[in-house]
Formats: structure tokens, sequence, C-alpha cells
């Protein structure tokens, strides 16, 4: 009578672990990107423990602020390497390499049944795998660091089943923006999300990603695809340990169960200034904007740049638009399939793999009055610039609207 959670909970921390239970778990990896490392060391050096309990199993990515920016922040850099080389930890992931939630699977990290604990909200994106991938606090993260344990609690879980074959201009995240639209910003709040159906089933592990990356924007702990072929594939080659899948019985207990039809599904757009604020994009005629900005943790893998190149192929931009792979082999990738070019040609800048202006703290942000379809996860007051106006969309979606400068459906273009 067990979910997915419920699982990994039980094996992480050695007893049999129910929804509910308070439990001491052995964390498999521990990650803290530039934004976070910073005060989990600080931390860590104040709780005077001389060395990390596992050098092997922390990943440090330079992703929210890279390159840096200002003198300040280059110095923490220095001081956070300096820090990882004495600490001898080597999945150390510098400028460049891209954003942390795209590195850990890339680098076979994410592995199903995985407990997997990031100091950065959308940590929970490693569920697309079969883990249990969850954002904690900087303290937390040193107190990881030290013991690699942590306190939980199992949270209940939810069931999610959409049904149905996505439209032709119609994508994973928009499926993921109608869930949230439908359950609201707090609907899932400290839950598990298990998705299931054949819409989930017929996701590429990038839709996955995207899925289960927003699961916090719910207020979910954890959103979780059950592995598959799917996941196999991908794994194959990116990590030499070796995993158990981890499913939920037949009879395991949900707190609340949601049907989505995902066959009548339209473009969605999350309109300012909250995530659940999910409109049909027919509903937002003569919507203007100021820039398109494409890339994240949420929509930064090849297929989402394909999709934008496929839009804007022959075409040029009407406003600023700005393109940044969520990593390195996404950008080499890219260039190889001629993806990069066709963007370039279109009008559009291309960025360092990173997260850009996607925190609001970075190249990219907006004036205030300026209104930015994005493809990120957040569009809260200020997240990408004071006084500006962020609207979340597909990365079709966000490319049709730059040809046209106002939100518009791939479908038009």
């Amino acid at each position: 009578m067990s979910t997915i959670s419920e699982k990994i909970f039980s094996r992480a921390a050695g007893i049999q672990a129910k929804a509910n239970d308070f439990v001491i778990a052995d964390v498999d990896y521990a990650m803290a990107h530039d934004g976070t490392s910073i005060l989990a060391v600080k931390s860590f050096r104040e709780m005077e423990v001389k060395k990390v309990w596992d050098p092997d199993r922390i990943i440090i990515p330079f992703d929210h602020l890279t390159p840096a920016n200002t003198d300040t922040t280059a110095a923490l850099h220095k001081d956070t390497r300096e820090w990882l080389k004495d600490q001898g930890i080597k999945n150390f992931y510098d400028s460049g390499e891209g954003i942390c939630h795209q590195l850990l699977p890339e680098k076979g990290f994410a592995l199903p049944g995985r407990l997997i604990v990031g100091a950065d909200s959308h940590s929970c994106t490693y569920g697309a795998f079969g883990a249990f991938g969850t954002g904690v606090g900087a303290t937390d993260m040193a107190e990881i660091f030290a013991t690699g344990k942590l306190w939980f609690r199992v949270p209940e879980s939810i069931r999610i089943t959409a049904e149905g074959k996505l439209g032709k201009h119609v994508h994973a995240k928009d499926l993921t923006l109608k869930i949230i639209g439908t359950l609201g910003i707090a609907g899932a709040t400290y839950k598990a999300a298990e998705f299931y159906g054949s819409t989930i089933e017929d996701l590429s592990m990038s839709g996955r990603m995207t899925l289960c990356n927003m699961a916090i924007e719910m207020g979910a702990k954890a959103g979780i695809v059950p592995p598959d072929r799917t996941t196999f594939d991908y794994l194959k080659g990116r990590s030499e340990e070796n995993y158990e899948p981890v499913y939920a019985d037949d009879d395991a207990q949900y707190s609340e169960k949601y049907y989505f039809d995902a066959g009548t599904l339209e473009p969605q757009v999350a309109c300012p200034h909250n995530v659940d604020n999910v409109r049909n994009i027919s509903e937002l005629p003569n919507t203007r904007i100021d820039q398109a900005f494409i890339g994240t943790c949420t929509n930064g893998r090849l297929e989402d740049l394909e999709a934008a190149a496929n839009i804007l192929k022959g075409e040029l931009v009407a406003v600023r638009t700005l393109v940044i792979p969520a990593s390195r082999e996404v950008f080499l990738e890219a260039v190889r399939k001629g993806i990069i070019e066709t963007l370039l040609e279109a009008g559009a800048t291309i960025g360092t793999p990173g997260c850009g202006p996607c925190l609001g703290g970075h190249m990219g942000v907006i004036g205030k009055g300026e209104v930015c379809i994005s493809t990120a996860n957040r569009n809260f007051k200020g997240r990408m610039g004071t006084g500006g106006f962020v609207y979340l969309a597909s990365p079709a979606t966000a490319a049709a609207s730059a040809l046209t400068g106002e939100i518009t459906s791939p479908a038009d273009i």
C-alpha cells in the first residue's frame, strides 16, 4: 500500500515509512549552486566540522550569477572554489557548464529510487527520473554536508493523470501550466505529485523534466514520473552506478486524485504576477511584449531550442529575444544541428549556459513597465527586474510571440 515516496523514504531511512511519519534519511546526492553554496559553506564552517561526509556525493554547479557580474560575486565564487578544493569535492561545474537541474541528469546523478536534495526549490526536477528530488535551505544543506542525513516528514501523495495526445502546437509546458492553474499555487502543498497516464508516458525526458520542475509552483514537495523505457534509455552511458526503480503499489493511498484531458488543450500562458494565473492563449489577444526569453531549467533543453528554431526559421524577431541553453552539452548539440545558426539569423541573442535573467539578478532583466514572455517557471512581481511584467509560456509560444511583438499562438505562425 505504498506510494513511490513512501518506498524511497523507507529505503533511505531504513524503516517502514508512511505518509506523515518523521524520519532521519540518508541522502544519496546533495547539490548547492553558486547562489546557495555560499550560505551552506558559511553554515558548515560555523558548525566547526572539518570534512564533508562524502565528497563524491556533493555536486556544486555555478549557474545563477555566471560569469561573475560584480566584484562581490567573483570574490564569493573564489571562496567557494577554494573550499571545494580543500574538501576534495570533484563534482564541480564552473561557469558555462550549465544549470544545476540540467547538469545532474546529464551527469548521471538523477537516478530512479534515489533521494536527491538540492539547495534550490526546483530540485524537484529530478523526479522526472523516478527519484525523490526536493529543495531545502542552505543551513539544512550544511547539515547534509556534515552528516549525509536530514530529517523529513514523509509527504502524502496526490495522483495526477493526463490522458490524450497533445496537439501539434501544444507542449509539456502547456500541460504543466494547465495543471498548476487548476490546482493553484497551494493546491499540492507538501504533497508528492505522482504523474500518470498516456500523455505522461508519451512525454520525452525533457518534457517530464519540465513537468516535475514546476511541481513546486503548486506547493509540492516533489513531482515524480514512474521510470520507464524512456527513462532508462536516457540514462544509458550517463551513470556508472546501478539503480533500482521504485513504483507505487496498486493499492497505494493518495490524498487526492486529479484527471486532465490533454487532447483538448490549447497553448497556455501564466499571466502576471502568479504562476497559477493561467489562461488559454486565445483569451489574450493584442497583449504586447518587449522581450522574449527562451531558456532556464524549465525549458532550455535541446528540444526547446529546436521548437523555437522551427518557428523562427527564415523569419526575423520583432522584439529583443534572448536564448540561453540549459547546458554546454545542449549548446554544443544545438550548434551541430544548426539550431543556433537559425536562432542567430532570426535576430536572437545567445547567452552563456546558465540561469540568465530568470532569478532577476543577471543579464536580460527587464525595465519598469516592460513585458517579457518567458519559458521560465516563475513570474512573481520583481522576479525578472523590478516593475516588469512576466508571462510564462512554452518555447514555441515564446518564439511565435517574438515574431509578432505580442502574445501569439504558434498555430498562427
